[in-house]
């Protein structure tokens, strides 16, 4: 289905054949691999929740776009384009996402705030997010290579109802930041106050 896609113009001036070549140039094969897979799982949950099948694939594809850069590109980019500083005591698991659709925005030239937002919350999620976020943030997460204690009942959950996924990997992740002692990026936060405490 999806190497079968047309992408229109207005959301990228590439055919999903360029990108996907782009992206294989771009990340290791491991990376490269799981984002197909993401893309394959966004477009079945785009498909059951009727949203857009072409964004739900383009998001997909450039979600990890920046995951192998080097610190210094994020570094730069956060500094040039006078974003949050805050962002700098964080690392490249926050940067990816939030620094990585700027990065997506000058050379990719996608410029949809949609598929920009689910880039920058994916593995933060959002108080607020739409069904594509939701999507994006659950495929990357319940893709068929991911093998965890409780992917099972994370894809169960997704594909009976999109926001109750949302809700259990939220809480999942706060819980592992928590029980490893990691620092939380205040997105988390309000993700988990939103989506689970309410």
């Amino acid at each position: 289905m999806s190497n079968k896609l047309i992408y229109q113009k207005h959301l990228i001036d590439l055919t999903r054949d360029d990108l996907v070549h782009k992206l294989r140039e771009t990340l290791s094969d491991s990376r490269f691999k799981h984002v197909l897979r993401v893309e394959k799982t966004a477009i079945a949950l785009a498909n059951k929740y009727n949203v857009s099948v072409e964004k739900a694939s383009i998001a997909a594809l450039v979600h990890d776009y920046a995951k192998q850069r080097p610190d210094e590109d994020f570094i730069k980019t956060i500094k040039d384009k006078k974003m949050d500083q805050d962002l700098l005591n964080y690392g490249n698991a926050i940067w990816h996402g939030i620094v990585g659709a700027e990065l997506i925005k000058t050379e990719l030239g996608i410029w949809d705030e949609d598929i920009l937002n689910a880039v920058r919350h994916h593995t933060t999620g959002a108080a607020i997010m739409t069904t594509l976020e939701q999507i994006i943030y659950m495929a990357d997460y319940i893709e068929p290579g991911r093998d965890f204690d409780g992917v099972e009942q994370a894809r169960l959950l997704t594909n009976q109802n999109l926001s109750s996924g949302v809700v259990f990997q939220t809480k999942q992740t706060l819980e592992y930041l928590i029980e490893n002692n990691r620092s939380i990026y205040p997105k988390t936060i309000e993700t988990y106050n939103a989506w689970v405490a309410k």
